[in-house]
């Protein structure tokens, strides 16, 4: 649990995945912290004058202190803005996708997490912000590192029968087993696989520094399925 049995207030970074409207002028709010999910009422966020909207931003990072109650909420009593990505407003395609993250980490994280899934959300949404990072790289990134969280890892050194993948051969993907299979008439190349490599281990914004990103990871999504449309 965030919260331990002698700890009544706690001060941290957190990033919002999601708020709901409550009365006239609160909100409940479910927060990612670097330690796990907490949901709190935030009084009065609602009214114009409320020193506590400022940092009660989607898609801004935030110190936030929460105060333990009784019940299943806790109350945050203190807000102060750290980052607001700017760059992912107003652009509705990178706004759906980080709602699309946020509901996603909403759902698959229990209350207590791993700092990794912290850190992913805010490169994420840093990546997001970054106009030069394509959209559609971004969500390949993403959906690598959300594997890798989950104990699932793409091999991109050898194929379905053990072999070292070959430079000069092109490949199909099979889902079930997370390697890549021989075909010659596969979709992908090796250009494909040493990009996915790239983005297993270097952060979002090496992206914008690879030559036909954009082109390469418009094929590479096919390897997420639906989910990441």
């Amino acid at each position: 649990m965030f919260w331990g049995s002698k700890v009544k207030q706690q001060t941290s970074p957190a990033i919002i995945l999601r708020r709901t409207d409550y009365g006239e002028a609160d909100r409940i709010v479910t927060f990612l912290t670097p330690v796990g999910k907490v949901r709190a009422m935030v009084k009065g966020v609602r009214r114009s004058k409320s020193k506590l909207a400022g940092g009660i931003e989607l898609f801004s990072e935030s110190t936030i202190t929460f105060l333990q109650t009784r019940g299943d909420l806790s109350r945050v009593i203190s807000s102060r803005l750290i980052t607001h990505w700017d760059g992912i407003v107003g652009d509705l395609q990178r706004m759906l996708f980080g709602y699309e993250v946020m509901k996603l980490m909403d759902q698959k994280i229990e209350d207590d997490a791993e700092r990794d899934y912290y850190d992913l959300l805010k490169e994420t949404l840093s990546a997001l912000a970054d106009g030069e990072i394509p959209l559609d790289a971004i969500k390949c990134w993403f959906y690598v590192h959300l594997y890798k969280l989950e104990g699932v890892q793409l091999n991109t050194d050898t194929d379905t029968a053990g072999k070292k993948l070959d430079a000069d051969k092109l490949y199909e993907f099979d889902s079930e087993s997370m390697c890549f299979v021989s075909s010659s008439r596969g979709t992908y190349r090796a250009e494909h696989i040493k990009l996915l490599r790239l983005m297993s281990s270097q952060p979002a914004k090496v992206l914008k520094q690879v030559k036909g990103v954009a082109e390469h990871t418009k094929t590479l999504q096919n390897l997420f399925g639906t989910g990441i449309n």
